[in-house]
């Protein structure tokens, strides 16, 4: 699991770095902007789950490798962001990809160092949706995963099934073969058919209710 987790970890670094990096080039930011968000989205998530489970000091932070698939992702993306941009919907297949493999990854590392089912799950999903945070926060955006189609949910089945393998005493790769696959789908698929979780809504003040009970109300002087 071990071994594993390595590999995925750095697999959806690179891919969470190369959709900071290409939002970065949407918004047309310089070289140095561009790596910070391909740094900042491709290990915001590890960071704080390491950080959480005591794993310190943080992977992104002792292996050289994270750094470098980080810097490799913006800069490719850089040089290359007129051919990658005109991608339809490149970012968000990205995004996704990167969500399934740091959702699998976060709760395979929990479990590694024991920590119960509940609290392997949460780390999966914290794991997943750190990066995309990070980058909508420092784009002064509202982050994804508070108002896109099944963001957190899609991390939540991921890490969910890694655990009940864990717990079935299952095979570790073919459990995260289909815990990738199952978050990435859903993902795409709440993407492409507009499935999501109940919006909040406020009633406008123009709606007509309003505007007469406004009107019933005396005036205060």
């Amino acid at each position: 699991m071990d071994k594993l987790s390595i590999v995925l970890d750095l697999t959806g670094t690179f891919v969470f770095a190369l959709s900071g990096a290409l939002a970065g080039a949407r918004r047309e930011l310089d070289l140095f902007g561009v790596l910070v968000l391909s740094f900042a989205a491709g290990n915001s998530g590890g960071i704080t789950r390491d950080l959480l489970i005591g794993a310190v000091p943080p992977g992104a932070v002792g292996d050289w490798r994270y750094l470098g698939v980080s810097l490799l992702a913006g800069i490719v993306t850089f040089y290359c962001s007129p051919l990658i941009v005109r991608m339809s919907n490149s970012i968000l297949i990205f995004d996704a990809a990167g969500l399934a493999l740091f959702a699998v990854t976060g709760a395979s590392k929990a479990l590694t160092h024991g920590l119960n089912p509940v609290t392997a799950i949460s780390l999966g999903v914290v794991t997943g949706i750190g990066g995309g945070m990070v980058r909508d926060v420092l784009l002064a955006e509202i982050p994804t995963v508070l108002r896109a189609e099944l963001y957190a949910v899609a991390a939540l089945v991921a890490a969910a099934i890694v655990v009940i393998g864990h717990m079935l005493q299952l095979p570790v790769a073919p459990a995260a073969v289909v815990a990738l696959i199952s978050c990435f789908v859903l993902r795409i698929l709440a993407i492409r058919r507009g499935w999501r979780l109940p919006v909040a809504k406020i009633r406008n003040r123009d709606d007509p209710n309003i505007a007469k009970q406004n009107s019933r109300e005396p005036e205060r002087s």
